[in-house]
């Protein structure tokens, strides 16, 4: 898939100020600091498009984007630390919660990990909530460009290994660096793939 516009849409505090579900959706959600919004611009190829900060939890709407005119990319808050209240951080909960639940034209969710990382509760239980839901969602390991190729792959591996003690198969994965661009080809050849899951697509 080529890029050939991008342009920020709206900015909403709960589902029913999001754009009217008529055209195909990919979110992208993960730990606070996870590096999300680095990767959403490397993904578009715009600079500034997401903002980037370097304190924990600037996201704290659901942000939509147009992208090709045809599709959605969408930026939600991260779970998991961020230097808020207790009462915001269940704000944000809920607000994801029923969007990833309740938003009928979502294709698929892309969760962010942390490459650097070895499993983590947080991003394990979070994953088992959405198969439990049944939301389709693929894995997107980030900062990969930040440890060696051999320590990214152990962990990489060990998260394979400890997810597969519960799961009987894997979701889609990408190992991506916003730095090198590496995973963005094969993020974007997968949603054009399945673009054709939304009703009215070909």
């Amino acid at each position: 898939m080529i890029i050939r516009s991008a342009s920020f849409v709206t900015s909403s505090s709960k589902i029913s100020q999001c754009p009217p579900p008529s055209i195909p959706e990919y979110a992208f959600i993960g730990r606070s600091n996870v590096g999300k919004s680095s990767l959403l611009n490397m993904i578009v190829n715009r600079k500034g498009l997401a903002k980037i900060s370097g304190s924990p939890g600037k996201t704290q709407t659901i942000n939509h984007f147009l992208i090709n005119e045809n599709w959605y990319l969408v930026d939600l808050p991260g779970y998991g630390y961020a230097r808020v209240s207790h009462r915001m951080k269940e704000q944000w909960n809920r607000l994801f919660t029923s969007y990833i639940t309740l938003r009928e034209n979502l294709i698929s969710l892309f969760v962010l990990i942390d490459a650097r990382h070895e499993p983590m509760p947080a991003d394990l239980a979070f994953m088992e909530k959405l198969a439990l839901g049944n939301v389709p969602f693929a894995r997107v390991f980030t900062k990969s460009d930040k440890i060696s190729a051999l320590e990214r792959d152990r962990n990489i591996d060990l998260h394979n290994r400890t997810m597969l003690q519960r799961w009987e198969a894997l979701p889609p994965t990408f190992i991506t660096s916003a730095i090198k661009g590496s995973g963005r080809d094969e993020i974007l050849d997968y949603i054009s793939e399945t673009m054709i899951f939304f009703p009215g697509e070909k």
